[in-house]
């Protein structure tokens, strides 16, 4: 399996869909699957029975998954960009880098 261009934590902006435009932080992401979850992104209606967590049940609202090929990573200055790797200098090890800037990314 290929290595995926975010991870959980990263800025992301949406690029395609219902919820175009907008902007949030990776919850978390399913390698397997593809997809991932963003705050405030994707939003459903889900009916829940009465748990301790909520005691009278009824419909919460929560994050759905969305495909990462819609996802694009947002550097430090707010631009949505590419995502490249390559050994750092000091290190050795890859590191992700904006294609647009050239900053090196978390």
């Amino acid at each position: 399996m290929a290595k995926l261009h975010i991870k959980k934590g990263d800025n992301v902006m949406v690029i395609a869909g219902n919820d175009r435009g907008k902007q949030g932080r990776v919850l978390s992401v399913d390698v397997e699957k593809q997809r991932a979850i963003v705050e405030g992104v994707n939003m459903v209606k889900k009916h829940t029975r009465p748990n301790a967590d909520n005691p009278k049940g009824g419909i919460i609202e929560q994050e759905a998954a969305v495909h990462i090929s819609n996802l694009k990573v947002i550097d430090s200055k707010g631009n949505p960009t590419r995502i490249g790797r390559k050994k750092d200098e000091k290190t050795g090890k890859s590191v992700r880098y904006s294609k647009k800037s050239g900053e090196v990314i978390k």
